[in-house]
């Protein structure tokens, strides 16, 4: 069983629908089977498997399934300080309807990069929640007073424990940030991730600060691929960027502030930038609603501009980014929203890209996920309208019907077009 694909995949024939091949950027006619979970064959008017069902999509668009690779599927609220206070239990159920929301909007995987662990993995896996597969990578690590570090001034200790909800843990020099890796690898964690700079909701630090010693930085990058994982860094600024990429970090978290320079050495170090613009829209317009502190609310809008310029001159130095949301809270709601965001600044088909093709590279997942292809999982979105020539059905949560493994989970259509299997 793949450690990333649901226990039991289903069967399905998709028919008469025109399917995106991302990688070409073109609409083709043909019809998809799926069989077991997986696509097996794409080609015109194919005959209907016995005992399979099969779904009519004549005159529909059909891409694979969306990805989004920067997600904190625990973050229940926007005040981070407050999660580790919570419940197990209520962030459990607050986080299983945040999955389902994720999956009804077409999102059948997401990376979390912060928070989510192997129980939350395996309750979707084994269907006990319904939702998108689920990449974790257990509590991300940061040095004491960094973006992390949830405790106010006025606090001396912190209480861990594995149990305890969060999205990260304190760990401080190359013997501990070691310990910390080797524990969240052992837990199964899919990649590793860091604070490399400052951020918009911690307490006692500034975004431009650059955290952990490079040291500390190659320790935690020695242990992931030691295990045959990757690094990914929390960094804004230009500086921070610098000094992860050369010290062997495969990720870029944010890179709001990222310069000419930092680019250059990301592409020649073959790393891979994850943005996210709606949080930050997100967390301007509502952010205070849900939990988000005044003084945290003011750095937003130090990252926000910038955010759209990055994007630009990412994309100009010939790299497109993983599509990546970051919300928290009641704003998860907002998650495609990044799309139309994107669409502003580059090609559309780049942007579905960032949420297909480039988003399974980083997964390591290539020709897995992210393509309606043979041997590919099949992860499907059905859209009434051209999402390439208009984005909004994407972007305003419209599918028409999301398959997942080879199950229909979505479908807004029902029960005119799944005819029952013969």
């Amino acid at each position: 069983m793949d450690h990333d694909r649901g226990q039991q995949g289903g069967s399905l024939l998709v028919r008469g629908g025109r399917y995106l091949d991302v990688v070409a950027g073109e609409w083709r006619d043909g019809d998809i089977r799926i069989l077991d979970g997986r696509i097996v064959d794409v080609g015109a008017r194919l005959t209907p498997s016995p005992g399979v069902a099969t779904f009519d999509a004549t005159g529909r668009f059909v891409l694979p399934g969306l990805i989004d690779c920067h997600v904190h599927v625990t973050a229940v609220t926007a005040d981070l300080t407050l999660l580790p206070e919570m419940s197990p239990t209520y962030v459990s159920f607050g986080t299983a309807r945040i999955l389902d929301g994720m999956l009804r909007r077409g999102f059948t995987t997401v990376r979390d990069v912060g928070g989510a662990d192997y129980g939350i993995h395996d309750a979707q896996r084994e269907g006990l929640m319904a939702g998108p597969k689920v990449f974790f990578g257990g509590k991300a690590l940061s040095q004491t007073g960094g973006h992390g570090d949830p405790r106010s001034r006025g606090r001396i200790a912190d209480e861990d424990h594995p149990t305890r909800p969060g999205v990260s843990r304190v760990a401080d020099g190359v013997t501990a940030v070691r310990a910390a890796a080797r524990d969240e690898l052992r837990k199964g964690a899919h990649h590793i991730k860091i604070m490399a700079s400052g951020g918009v909701a911690s307490p006692t630090d500034r975004i431009d600060s650059t955290q952990y010693s490079v040291a500390e930085i190659e320790a935690v990058v020695e242990e992931a691929e030691a295990a045959n994982r990757y690094v990914t860094a929390h960094a804004y600024t230009g500086r921070a960027i610098t000094r992860a990429v050369t010290a062997g970090v495969r990720g870029i978290e944010h890179a709001n502030l990222i310069d000419d320079e930092a680019l250059a050495v990301v592409k020649e170090h073959g790393a891979v930038l994850t943005m996210n613009l709606v949080t930050y829209w997100a967390l301007q317009e509502e952010g205070r609603d849900f939990g988000l502190s005044q003084e945290n609310w003011t750095k937003v809008a130090s990252v926000l501009d910038q955010a759209h310029v990055a994007l630009g001159r990412a994309h100009a130095a010939g790299l497109n980014p993983a599509y990546g949301t970051d919300l928290l809270g009641g704003m998860h709601r907002h998650q495609a929203k990044e799309l139309a965001i994107r669409a502003r600044t580059i090609p559309v088909i780049d942007v579905i890209r960032g949420a297909t093709t480039v988003a399974a590279a980083l997964l390591q997942r290539e020709g897995r996920l992210g393509v309606i292809a043979p041997r590919a999982a099949g992860d499907l979105v059905v859209t009434d309208a051209d999402p390439v020539a208009d984005i909004s059905v994407l972007a305003e949560s419209r599918p028409a019907a999301v398959v997942q493994d080879g199950h229909l989970v979505v479908d807004d259509l029902a029960p005119r077009h799944l005819a029952a299997p013969r």
